[in-house]
């Protein structure tokens, strides 16, 4: 990734555009991190995607933190929630991260990245600690947030801590003192949190980037809780053969935030999809490149050549594109597929 594409490529958002550019227009090294709560054990592709932004910052010679959640993962992130989570003990917090940076491996370069865990800090805050962050915030500033006012309205709960939790996190920022935060657009309200204790604790002001969400394989949000994810830790075949069931208005998307495919090649890709060039052919170039990326040349070479074959079959799906041979007859064949795997071939 090009240092002109730090600001644009995968993004959704700069806030604030004017102060980032500056920053970085200045040629002074940066401060910057990610954060990431240990919730489960395994990472998809959309988490991918700030990680890749990380890694990009670390290679153009900034100063780059990987920052576990190691005491905000017990209370667990309300961001994208209607419902309460599942608080976490600290045992299988740790547990979970087990294989987190196994995972985050395949796409950052930890001889450029320093780990921090933010119990390190947040394990020693008083009750007063407490009460003097949280005076920085309104009770209505939290219930700005759309899930907060969706609750409200179907009448659920909203625990304490989901209030707590953007303060703790925005505590982070104030710690670690950085110029810039990433993370997903889910996680912009909690990166602005941290931009306003740093402000108002005279820190370093802060911008923050927000790298777009990746939906995927049904269209929704890539996620465990919607069976819809490309795992990082997938076999190349079943790696290649989801990327071949997103839909065909995601080819671009997923090119230009999960891969290094140039952007001026994903503008030409653009352009003869809007001339109705058949779209599986981008597809199969996008699915390639994934497993390239996950697990080397000859994988990607297999995958593809055995999908080409019509003898695909995949760990949770060994009926897939057998016996389909014809180029024309794909996309067709990607319909019917998942139409019988929601139980109506015919509609």
């Amino acid at each position: 990734m090009s240092s002109s594409e730090l600001l644009t490529r995968g993004v959704e958002e700069v806030v604030p555009k004017a102060l980032a550019e500056e920053k970085l227009q200045s040629g002074k090294k940066m401060r910057l991190y990610l954060g990431i709560d240990p919730t489960g054990s395994k990472l998809h592709l959309g988490h991918s995607v700030p990680l890749r932004k990380l890694q990009a910052f670390a290679d153009a010679g900034h100063e780059v933190i990987f920052l576990v959640g190691s005491f905000t993962a017990m209370i667990g992130d309300p961001s994208g929630r209607d419902a309460l989570r599942e608080p976490l003990t600290k045992e299988q917090v740790i547990k979970n991260f087990e294989t987190y940076k196994e995972q985050a491996g395949k796409v950052l370069d930890f001889s450029k990245v320093t780990i921090r865990y933010n119990h390190e800090w947040l394990d020693k805050l008083t009750g007063a600690d407490f009460l003097k962050l949280g005076s920085h915030f309104t009770v209505q500033q939290m219930l700005k947030r759309d899930m907060f006012r969706k609750r409200i309205k179907e009448e659920a709960d909203i625990a304490i801590t989901e209030f707590l939790y953007p303060i703790m996190v925005g505590y982070d920022s104030v710690i670690l003192d950085v110029d810039c935060e990433l993370g997903g657009s889910d996680q912009l309200f909690n990166m602005l949190a941290g931009r306003t204790l740093q402000q108002k604790l005279g820190k370093r002001d802060k911008f923050v980037l927000t790298t777009k969400l990746i939906e995927g394989t049904d269209g929704r949000k890539m996620s465990k809780t919607y069976d819809n994810c490309i795992w990082l830790e997938d076999s190349a075949k079943d790696m290649y053969g989801k990327t071949l069931r997103i839909e065909d208005r995601l080819i671009t998307t997923y090119m230009e935030c999960c891969t290094n495919i140039p952007m001026e090649e994903i503008a030409a890709i653009k352009k003869k999809m809007v001339k109705k060039e058949n779209p599986m052919t981008f597809k199969k170039q996008l699915a390639e490149e994934i497993v390239r990326m996950y697990h080397g040349e000859e994988a990607a070479k297999k995958a593809a050549e055995e999908f080409s074959q019509g003898k695909y079959e995949t760990e949770h799906d060994s009926t897939i594109f057998v016996d389909i041979v014809k180029e024309d007859d794909l996309n067709e064949a990607m319909q019917i597929k998942a139409r019988t795997r929601k139980g109506n071939p015919n509609k």
